[in-house]
């Protein structure tokens, strides 16, 4: 018997999805923190003058970029123990599941993230270091001070749209088990029988929405921010 359209519903599903939002961000973070750290490690191999060590890095980038998220969650899920309890003889059967999600995101944000920080650097160019050196400012001082404001500039963009697709990407963590806001979701549906599927999927799509344009607006924010000062500098 098919219930009628039920708008309460999609209220009380939101109600009862939206306390997972913290499993959703804490992939998120987990995510960022351990992407943005195997992006600047391939950033540093794609400028090495040693062409083994830069064809590997090109070689790492296409193979996950062309990899479905979803695949590749998989691989890591079912791969890392099994290579744990042949080569270690360690059963990480039971560990927590969002460590996979957050490894399966990070390899596959660190590429992205990679090219990013590269078509930054190419934006502006070399002869930026090379005059902050000329100063006097010491290599990490040219790269905190001179460097990376600049670049924030000219990644923004590409970031902000990079993290809007990590977000929504991370919904496919349900698939393993994990229990976040698309995981929630799923059962409110499960316990219904496959009832009030299409509400649950409504609260869902809102929730996303609204963090998604929440995201995007704080981007606009920093990318105004930080152009602030080159605007200033082109009028004077």
């Amino acid at each position: 018997m098919n219930r009628p359209f039920s708008p309460v519903q999609i209220y009380n599903s939101f109600l009862t999805i939206i306390p997972y939002a913290g499993v959703t961000f804490g992939v998120v973070l987990g995510t960022i923190i351990l992407g943005m750290e195997l992006a600047i490690l391939l950033f540093v191999q794609k400028q090495s003058k040693r062409k083994a060590v830069r064809a590997l890095a090109d070689g790492y980038i296409n193979i996950i970029r062309c990899t479905p998220s979803i695949v590749l969650l998989f691989i890591v899920y079912y791969g890392i123990p099994k290579l744990a309890l042949g080569l270690f003889n360690v059963d990480l059967n039971f560990s927590s599941k969002i460590i996979y999600v957050i490894i399966s995101l990070s390899l596959l944000y660190s590429a992205t993230l990679a090219e990013i920080i590269r078509s930054a650097y190419l934006a502006l160019g070399r002869q930026q270091y090379e005059a902050a050196l000329s100063i006097g400012l010491t290599p990490w001082q040219s790269v905190r001070r001179i460097m990376i404001p600049q670049g924030l500039v000219v990644a923004l963009p590409n970031l902000g749209n990079s993290l809007i697709s990590l977000f929504k990407e991370g919904s496919l963590a349900f698939t393993i088990g994990l229990i976040d806001m698309m995981g929630a979701g799923n059962l409110i549906i499960s316990r219904n029988y496959g009832a009030y599927s299409l509400e649950t999927y409504l609260a869902l799509a809102v929730i996303y929405w609204t963090l998604t344009l929440i995201i995007e607006q704080i981007f606009l924010h920093l990318e105004k921010h930080f152009s602030k000062g080159r605007r200033e500098l082109n009028a004077a």
